[in-house]
């Protein structure tokens, strides 16, 4: 393969109604693909409601609407369709901005599709095992013998998919950085210096997101801050390490040298 098969676009831009035409399309599959999972996992809500309630540990939920249970059954479903179609969506994601890379980067989607699905089931995780039963323990203790928990399962079905879904996002950094990395726009040295605006903008996150108790964001706060580091090491190894304006001279440039010969 010469230089020029790699530097050279794959094939011409699209008109700016193409690009939307083509985003309405990839979503429309990542909605289909919810659909389908969320109706198949709609047929199992009561053994995945016995598997979400695990946090809680013994603590009964209520209901107090006559449509309680059916939405919270509901919300259950596309939760679960939303995770199950994590593949769908993240190839449709990365399949989206990968003309944005040179077609011998191009060949990273898939990598990319199974790391992010592999983060945001790590995360998830982390938060369904350490975090939520931390946060429940730590915020149900104040109650007392006096106070007697009612937990709607409302509440607490969008309690528990907030977390999940957060922590799931929180873990795609280093992917994130990786493809930053790759367009040039952010380097390691960049990353860096902003070391500190990150740590805070982290805990802001965490305190706004998390319940209300420094332990439980530190439990958010931390990995993401562990995450970043490996994301600089991550867009060191494998970014531009140039400028925005450098890297689209990068992209000029093998076009201006054909026209000057």
């Amino acid at each position: 393969m010469s230089d020029q098969d790699i530097h050279e676009p794959k094939k011409k831009a699209m008109p700016f109604l193409d690009h939307l035409e083509e985003l309405r399309q990839r979503f429309l599959k990542i909605a289909v693909a919810v659909v389908l999972f969320s109706m198949v996992a709609f047929y199992f809500r009561l053994p995945l409601l016995e598997i979400i309630k695990w946090p809680l540990g013994d603590v009964q939920l209520y209901n107090i609407e006559v449509t309680g249970a059916f939405y919270a059954y509901l919300k259950i479903a596309v939760i679960t369709g939303i995770v199950a179609s994590l593949p769908v969506l993240f190839y449709q994601l990365w399949s989206f901005v990968a003309p944005g890379l040179f077609p011998n980067e191009k060949m990273t989607v898939l990598p990319l599709v199974f790391v992010s699905t592999f983060l945001f089931v790590v995360g998830a995780c982390f938060s369904f095992v350490l975090v939520l039963p931390t946060a429940f323990t730590f915020l149900l203790g104040f109650s007392g013998e006096m106070v007697v928990d009612n937990i709607t399962i409302g509440s607490y079905i969008n309690f528990v998919g907030l977390m999940l879904i957060t922590f799931g996002l929180g873990f795609q950094l280093p992917v994130v950085a990786y493809f930053l990395g790759k367009l040039g726009i952010v380097d390691s040295q960049y990353m860096g210096k902003a070391r500190p605006y990150a740590v805070v903008l982290f805990l802001i996150l965490a305190a706004i997101i998390t319940p209300p108790d420094v332990f439980t964001q530190i439990l958010l706060a931390g990995p993401m801050y562990l995450l970043y580091e490996v994301s600089i090491i991550v867009v060191r190894l494998t970014g531009k390490q140039k400028s925005i304006g450098e890297t689209i001279d990068d992209h000029i440039s093998p076009y201006s040298e054909g026209k000057d010969e």
